[in-house]
């Protein structure tokens, strides 16, 4: 059993990655899986799903956004034999009003985790909030080496959370004992602003760094200026209103219980980010 390998779809992603890297320090056979990897593995693709799922002993599933395909995905996986199951999700999605879901994001997530716990197999469910990476790897990335962030945030917080953290609960669901049953929701230890935000990562890089708050508005007409289609700027807006209205500032206690310490704060993100070299901007 214990050479059955895990299987991690999502694998070049923000979590995915940490949790194929952490796994393989722990010396566990790991499937990585994503759309470029071999093998591959396509959520729209069903012929790609079998032969990836034969033979695993657990799963860390990566939904596909807005798409109902982690049901019939899960189900496919216990059928072949995986005997636990942990669902990346999304903190807020039950919350009602927490942010626009025109996508149907939000539907798709919460029919995946009745899903998983339907699916008779072991199954822990992470909901974390609005990564800090966001800030070097994500959405916000390019803004941030430019030097100037400029969102519809307002001066709303969020409690950011490491995606170090989120992949170091996922592997402990993974491979360890007393994480069946349990949705961790998962958080910094404290809310930030955008403003506050941008500012731990001036003070890390030694550059300044601005935050310039706009209205919806403002932030949809910059982008279709931009040439972005009116929708997609909408979506953008609509994506960050949850950031403007302060619905993610709540702290969650989720890395606390799944691992016995606190999660990392912002300001060590920012200062290991900086180190590594994670905003580095090249001279022309």
């Amino acid at each position: 059993m214990t050479q059955q390998p895990i299987l991690v779809t999502g694998a070049t992603g923000k979590t995915g990655r940490r949790v194929v890297s952490r796994l393989r320090a722990k010396g566990v056979p790991v499937r990585a899986v994503s759309r470029s990897g071999d093998p591959r593995f396509d959520w729209t693709d069903r012929a790609t799903w079998d032969p990836v799922l034969e033979g695993v002993r657990a799963v860390y599933v990566v939904p596909l956004d807005g798409a109902p395909l982690t049901r019939p995905f899960v189900e496919r996986a216990v059928r072949l034999g995986a005997r636990r199951i942990v669902l990346a999700s999304g903190r807020g999605i039950d919350v009602p009003d927490y942010a626009p879901d025109s996508g149907g994001l939000a539907a798709a997530l919460r029919d995946g985790e009745d899903a998983v716990r339907d699916s008779g197999a072991e199954w822990t469910i992470v909901r974390p909030g609005w990564f800090a990476q966001n800030f070097s790897e994500g959405f916000f990335a390019d803004a941030i080496r430019a030097g100037e962030l400029r969102l519809p945030g307002g001066d709303g917080a969020a409690s950011f959370v490491d995606a170090e953290d989120i992949a170091a609960v996922v592997v402990a669901a993974l491979t360890g004992d007393g994480h069946a049953g349990q949705v961790y929701e998962l958080s910094g230890p404290r809310a930030l602003t955008l403003a506050e935000a941008v500012a731990a990562i001036s003070e890390a890089t030694g550059r300044e760094i601005r935050y310039v708050p706009l209205s919806p508005e403002e932030h949809v007409a910059e982008l279709t200026a931009q040439g972005l289609p009116a929708a997609d700027a909408q979506a953008s807006a609509d994506m960050v209103s949850p950031l403007r209205k302060g619905t993610d500032a709540y702290l969650s206690d989720g890395v606390q219980r799944a691992l016995g310490r606190a999660p990392r704060d912002f300001t060590e993100f920012a200062k290991a980010t900086a180190s590594a070299g994670g905003w580095y901007v090249p001279l022309c």
